[in-house]
């Protein structure tokens, strides 16, 4: 192992199961590594985060930072958290002194990179859409280097600083997707990302007896105290036990669910198309209709337009519909993509080159 005098790195961003698969190979590699995290994903949530809970359970400190979005809320009380979020950025920075800051976009990304130039700490940012978030739009005036996923990102950022790594793939990541020989029906791996989806729980609940007559169910709940999803589906497994598994969330069990379903039926996040495109899994995808610049929509028309996809928009989602595209999906035939999967190494390739 390479050993770096054990300099400190800050990790922060929106994207956390990327931004963790580097965290954990640089602390592999000797470094120190720090989190500046939201705890609670949604406004009056008492629930742990995904995030909380993956970062803690790698034994990397964690600082709930205190910030908020300026572009969703006019509430007063979250715009308060905009200011404050950069006051408590500057003090966590200059109480920890890191050599460096590694960003993975997002809002909290944001305060703790601008606080970071103020303060001479350099920066790097890694962006995972086809498009330009706004927060990596903005960063890019700050930070040393512009990681992409995507070639096609290339021209929204400056090119002396910007160069393509791929996507950090979570570890340990199969070449190809892994055959489920133990179901005698397809398997059918619903996901509403980390937090889960309300909406698309619903729709899964109403359509539940037409699903578990033709498939095997692994679902993906998530864990908010928001709302009664996770009591309701655990009555719906009493009474199919054999055909319907429902989680809370659990990054093992969603990886595993993840390479060995037969369909996805999942939002469109960067992370989940990219993955379903090197496992080259049929899948429906629901894009999230308010996500910055349309990417979930985006993102989901790159896997449908080469024929891994069946778009349902949020609009149209019912029972039944959810039923339809399952059923269409099931048609379609596996074919992985040739999507680079060595973005992990490039990214901590790039990191130490900057940073060291």
């Amino acid at each position: 192992m390479t050993t770096h005098h054990r300099q400190l790195l800050i990790f922060t961003g929106g994207h956390h199961t990327s931004a963790l698969a580097v965290a954990n190979k640089l602390v592999d590699r000797g470094w120190l590594v720090a989190w500046f995290g939201h705890r609670h994903s949604l406004w009056g949530d008492t629930a742990d985060s995904a995030e909380y809970r993956d970062v803690t359970n790698s034994h990397i400190a964690f600082y709930d930072l205190q910030a908020g979005k300026f572009y969703r809320s006019l509430h007063p009380a979250k715009l308060l958290r905009l200011p404050l979020g950069f006051v408590h950025a500057l003090y966590l920075l200059l109480k920890l002194r890191p050599a460096g800051i590694v960003s993975f976009g997002g809002y909290l990304a944001v305060p703790t990179v601008i606080c970071g130039w103020l303060l001479g700490i350099p920066s790097i940012t890694h962006e995972q859409t086809i498009v330009a978030g706004y927060a990596n739009k903005i960063l890019s005036h700050f930070v040393k280097k512009i990681a992409l996923t995507w070639p096609q990102s290339f021209s929204h950022y400056p090119t002396s600083k910007t160069t393509i790594t791929g996507l950090p793939l979570r570890t340990p990541f199969p070449k190809h997707r892994i055959r489920n020989s133990s179901s005698t029906s397809p398997t059918v791996y619903i996901t509403g990302g980390k937090q889960g989806s309300h909406i698309l729980n619903l729709a899964v609940f109403g359509a539940i007896d037409q699903l578990t007559k033709r498939y095997h169910l692994i679902h993906q709940t998530g864990a908010s105290s928001l709302t009664d999803d996770q009591a309701i589906a655990k009555k719906f497994a009493r009474h199919y036990p054999r055909r319907y598994h429902p989680f809370g969330f659990d990054s093992s069990l969603a990886l595993t669910a993840l390479t060995t379903a037969d369909i996805v039926v999942s939002r469109a996040g960067a992370h989940t198309v990219y993955e379903l495109g090197i496992l080259g899994t049929p899948s429906v995808l629901i894009p999230i209709p308010w996500s910055s610049h349309n990417e979930q929509a985006l993102n989901a028309a790159y896997l449908a337009d080469r024929g891994l996809a069946i778009v349902l928009p949020q609009q149209q989602l019912t029972p039944d519909n959810l039923v339809k595209s399952i059923k269409l999906a099931s048609h379609i035939p596996v074919h992985p993509m040739q999507l680079p999967s060595d973005g992990l190494i490039k990214l901590v390739q790039l990191i130490e080159s900057v940073f060291v």
